[in-house]
């Protein structure tokens, strides 16, 4: 196992998604049980499920001088960097480290794919582009790093990481390795999605997509509810005074187990090897854990494999949920989401209950709750168990007392 690592703190944090744009909009969602899933509209020929729709996206406008850059993913992007106060937090930052040493770190699944599918549309009788489609760096799956970086002013080292539903949970860890080798001083991190035609057929060919809103751990689950969503943290070194934050990254690990493209590992040892690394990494028992983020797609398999692992692991009065039920699944920004919401239960005492769930699968623990509750969240742990064996957990906590 690894060694303990030094804390990072959390500077800023944001989330915009089906429930609403920033934090207040989710936290309100979370304490209230309240879904922000809806019948699905999306598209010409929807499918008959239900989806997490980000409302006002096609309405959202890019500055001119940034229009080059329009697509779905991009605008989500834009609105969700402007929640929060994040653009002033990372504009303190380059102004304390320089532009050259703040990274960016973003997952993504999909990318702009969608204005992608839109461009094969619109080719001429000669089978190419119209004009304003030949946009290389929109169509590629570095887009929305190339498009964040230039709205942000930083030059830092940049990367994407797609690794399907750990892309935005996988970015911590790269940030902590990059802080820790002295690459960077500060680094962006986070993470968006956005529902397009690729995501959802694509889904539904895998038989994974639910005709009504998912139900998490329910013993009637019967599959996926797709969502959009992004959200964006800033992680740098422990700082001392007015500059501290008392939210901290603690630990992250990292497995894959490589059993097959869409079906987790039966006994899921990738995910209980990434589970038991972050824990080392924040010097931890699972006893300590206050709070779990569970994936929890509502799939027959990854519901199955998480539960079992959670009931194995954790003590029973430990508060699990899964928030999938509230926006969806939002695939590659599924990471970074479930992280903000597992940082506002640390800041609020909120541990968020398994919304549409109604009756839970008789094999899975007491662990798993289906209704909010309040108290102190000391350390929280979210799990990203991704396509392919690409397994994450991240291990957040309140700073140490001085």
């Amino acid at each position: 196992m690894p060694s303990r690592i030094p804390p990072l703190q959390i500077s800023a944090y944001t989330a915009t998604s089906a429930v609403g744009v920033g934090k207040e909009a989710l936290a309100d969602a979370l304490a209230q049980s309240r879904s922000g899933l809806r019948a699905n509209d999306f598209g010409d020929d929807p499918l008959p499920t239900w989806i997490g729709r980000v409302d006002g996206l096609e309405e959202v406008r890019l500055p001119e001088s940034l229009a080059h850059w329009d697509c779905r993913n991009n605008r989500l992007a834009w609105l969700g960097l402007h929640a929060d106060g994040f653009i002033e937090a990372v504009a303190a930052a380059r102004e304390k480290y320089g532009a050259s040493r703040v990274a960016l770190i973003l997952g993504t699944s999909t990318a702009s794919i969608g204005e992608t599918e839109l461009a094969y549309t619109q080719l001429d009788a000669e089978g190419m582009f119209p004009p304003d489609q030949r946009r290389s760096a929109v169509h590629t799956p570095h887009s929305m790093a190339l498009f964040v970086q230039e709205v942000l002013g930083i030059s830092g080292p940049s990367e994407t990481i797609s690794t399907a539903c750990s892309s935005s949970a996988k970015v911590f860890a790269s940030a902590e390795r990059m802080i820790r080798l002295g690459l960077a001083d500060a680094a962006v991190v986070g993470g968006a999605d956005t529902l397009c035609g690729s995501v959802l057929f694509g889904f539904n060919s895998l038989e994974l997509v639910s005709s009504e809103p998912c139900r998490p751990f329910d013993a009637g689950r019967k599959g996926i509810s797709l969502g959009e969503a992004a959200g964006f943290a800033l992680v740098e070194r422990v700082q001392a005074g007015a500059d501290a934050s008392p939210l901290h990254l603690l630990g992250y690990g990292e497995a894959s187990d490589a059993h097959h493209m869409s079906t987790p590992h039966p006994e899921g040892l990738g995910a209980e090897r990434a589970l038991d690394e972050a824990l080392a990494r924040a010097g931890l028992a699972p006893e300590a854990i206050d709070y779990i983020n569970m994936h929890g797609t509502a799939s027959q398999k990854n519901d199955e494999v998480e539960g079992a692992l959670v009931a194995r692991r954790f003590p029973a009065g430990t508060h699990a949920s899964s928030t999938k039920g509230f926006m969806g699944h939002t695939l590659g920004a599924a990471g970074i989401v479930e992280a903000v919401i597992s940082l506002l239960a640390i800041e609020r005492g909120l541990k968020p209950g398994t919304v549409n769930t109604r009756t839970l699968d008789e094999g899975f623990g007491p662990q798993i709750k289906l209704e909010p509750a309040h108290g102190e969240v000391r350390y929280a742990l979210s799990n990203s168990f991704g396509f392919g064996g690409n397994n994450c957990s991240l291990v957040f906590g309140k700073a140490a007392a001085a």
